[in-house]
C-alpha cells in the first residue's frame, strides 16, 4: 500500500501531522547519495512519475519570510512497512545514518546568502552536536541517526512500523496541525468501527434465519456501492450501518477523521477498505488495538490532534475512561444475531427480522446533525479567540439543551440503599440539561419509573405529569433530542 506525501512543516488542508511526519521519515530514509543501487533509483523514479508537485515549506521557526526556502525533491513514498523484505535492519539503519542530511539537499536560498555546501555542512554539524532526537526508528534517531539506548515518547506504529515520537515533537506536530485545521474550519473526529459504523460476524456464528444473507452479498470489486460483504479469507460477513457513506462524506467536510478500533490491525485495515475504498477520508489514520498504549483502553495519546479539538464517536463509554468529555456515545448497531447474543439480548436481530435502521432517522443521521451543530457553534457562534476554544465545552452546551426545562423525579429505578445522584441515569439526565429531585413538588414535569403503581407514579397520573420509562432518558441521550413521551409510557398495573 503506497501513498504520496510532501515534506513540510505546515501541511495543506488534506494533510495531517501523521502524514507530515510520515513524509519526513521517508525523506530521512530515502538515500539520494551516489552509492544508491540501480534498483533503488529505478523504484524511486517509477514512483516519482506519478507524484504530485512538490510543496512549499511555508513555516520555519526563527526564520523570516524573506528567507523562506523551497525544498526540492520533497516527493516521497510512504510505505506501510518501510522495510524491504529482502533488506536487513542493519542496512536500514545504515541508510538512516547516511541520509540524515541528504533529505535536505538542494535547498535554495532565493538571495544566494548561503551556499548548498555550507548549509549542508551546517546542518550536519548541528544534527550531530545539538540534535534533540525528536523521534526514533527502531533504536536510531530519525534525524541524526545516532543509536539511542532509552526508549522515550510514544509509539506511532500506524504511521510507520517502529516509529516512536518524543513528547516535544508530538506537541509540535499537534500545534502545527491544529493551526492548519482551524484555518480551514476543521476539527478532529475519532470513529469506532464495530457497532458504531458497522457490524461483523463470524460465518460460523450465523443462525439458520440469517442464511438468506449469503445470497444477497455485494461485490468486493465495487464496494462503494454496497453495504453487505462476505470476507471469505477472514471467515466473516460485515454489514455497513445505514447512512454511513453519506455520513463519512459530509463529516469529512468538517473533520479530519481517524478510525480507532479494539480489533486487530488486519481487521481494521479491511474495514477501512470497505468504508473508504478511495482513501478519501482516513488515509493512514487507522488505529487498532495493536497501537494502543493501555490494555483494553483507547486513548488520545496516539492521535496527533489536540484534545481540545477532538470529538469521539463510540458505543462503549468504558473504553474512553480518560476522555469522556470528548465522547458522543452511540447507540449500538446490532444487525447480526451474534451481536445481540454478545450483549445479552434474547431477541431477534435486525437480520433475522429482515429489517434495518432507517437511513434518514437512524443513529448516524441523528449524530451528523449534532456534529453540524457543534461545528457551527465552535466556529461561528463563540466570540473568544479561536485558539482558546475547546470543543468539549461546546459539546457540554449542546448536550444540556436536550432536556432543558425538564424536572425529573425517579421512582423505584435505583436500589433502595443506592445513592441516587451517583446512578448513571441521574447523571445522564443532568448532563442532558434536566434537573433531578428526590422528592415530589409541583414544579416536577416528569416521573421516571418502570412501574405505574408506585406512589410517585400515581401522583404523576393524578396531576397530569409525564410518567415515562427510563428508556426515555436513554433514547434522548443517544438521539440528542427530547423524545415524545407517549412513546415511552409505563404499563398500567392489571386489576
Amino acid at each position: 500500500m503506497i501513498f504520496q506525501m510532501s515534506l513540510m512543516t505546515d501541511s495543506p488542508v488534506h494533510s495531517s501531522s501523521s502524514d507530515d511526519f510520515a513524509a519526513f521519515l521517508d525523506a530521512e530514509l530515502d538515500s539520494k547519495s551516489s552509492d544508491s543501487s540501480p534498483n533503488e533509483e529505478g523504484a524511486k523514479n517509477e514512483f516519482d512519475s506519478d507524484s504530485s508537485d512538490s510543496s512549499l515549506n511555508e513555516e520555519a521557526e526563527n526564520d523570516s519570510d524573506s528567507k523562506s526556502k523551497r525544498i526540492k525533491g520533497s516527493r516521497v513514498e510512504t510505505l506501510e512497512n518501510v522495510e524491504d523484505p529482502k533488506e536487513s535492519t542493519s542496512n536500514i539503519t545504515h541508510r538512516i545514518k547516511r541520509s540524515r542530511v541528504e533529505a535536505w539537499e538542494n535547498i535554495e536560498d532565493p538571495k544566494g546568502s548561503m551556499s548548498n555546501g555550507s548549509l549542508e555542512q551546517n546542518l550536519a554539524s548541528s544534527s550531530k552536536e545539538t540534535c534533540l532526537h525528536p523521534g526514533s526508528f527502531g533504536d536510531m534517531c530519525i534525524l541524526c541517526g545516532q543509536k539511542l539506548n532509552l526508549e522515550t515518547g510514544v509509539t506511532f506504529g500506524y504511521i510507520h512500523k517502529g516509529l516512536r515520537l518524543g513528547n516535544d515533537e508530538i506537541m509540535r506536530l499537534r500545534k502545527t496541525d491544529m493551526k492548519n485545521l482551524l484555518r480551514h474550519k476543521k476539527l478532529y473526529l475519532v470513529l469506532d468501527l464495530d457497532h458504531t459504523l458497522l457490524n461483523s460476524t463470524q460465518l460460523m456464528h450465523m443462525t439458520s434465519e440469517e442464511e438468506y444473507l449469503k445470497s444477497q452479498i455485494d461485490s468486493l470489486q465495487d464496494v462503494s456501492n454496497g453495504s453487505l460483504f462476505m470476507l471469505d479469507f477472514m471467515h466473516m460477513m460485515t454489514k455497513l450501518r445505514p447512512f454511513v457513506r453519506t455520513f463519512l462524506k459530509e463529516a469529512s467536510q468538517m473533520f479530519e477523521m481517524y478510525i480507532y478500533t479494539m480489533g486487530d490491525r488486519a481487521y481494521a485495515l479491511e474495514m477501512a477498505k470497505l468504508l473508504d475504498p478511495r482513501r478519501e477520508y482516513f488515509n493512514a489514520r487507522v488505529i487498532s488495538r495493536d497501537d494502543g498504549t493501555q490494555r483494553n483502553q483507547k486513548g488520545l495519546d496516539i492521535v496527533l490532534g489536540q484534545e481540545s479539538a477532538v470529538l469521539i464517536l463510540d458505543d462503549t463509554e468504558t473504553a474512553w475512561s480518560k476522555h469522556k468529555d470528548n465522547l458522543i456515545l452511540m447507540e449500538r448497531y446490532h444487525f447480526f444475531a451474534s451481536s445481540c447474543h454478545q450483549f445479552g439480548f434474547n431477541c431477534k436481530s435486525l437480520s433475522e427480522l429482515k429489517s434495518d435502521e432507517s437511513d434518514s432517522d437512524g443513529a448516524l443521521a441523528s449524530v451528523l446533525k449534532v456534529l453540524r451543530k457543534i461545528h457551527h457553534m465552535f466556529f461561528d457562534e463563540l466570540v473568544d479567540n479561536l485558539d482558546g476554544r475547546d470543543v468539549r465545552e461546546v459539546l457540554k452546551t449542546v448536550r444540556k439543551d436536550v432536556l432543558k426545562g425538564c424536572k425529573i423525579v425517579f421512582s423505584r429505578v435505583f436500589p433502595t440503599q443506592f445513592q441516587a445522584d451517583n446512578h448513571h441515569l441521574w447523571k445522564t439526565a443532568e448532563q442532558l440539561g434536566a434537573t433531578c429531585f428526590r422528592e415530589l413538588d409541583p414544579s416536577v414535569t416528569h416521573v421516571v419509573s418502570q412501574e405505574a403503581g408506585t406512589e410517585k407514579s400515581r401522583w404523576a397520573l393524578k396531576n397530569n405529569k409525564f410518567l415515562v420509562h427510563p428508556r426515555w432518558i436513554e433514547a434522548a441521550n443517544y438521539l440528542w433530542q427530547r423524545q415524545p413521551e407517549e412513546n415511552f409510557r409505563v404499563n398500567q398495573p392489571k386489576n
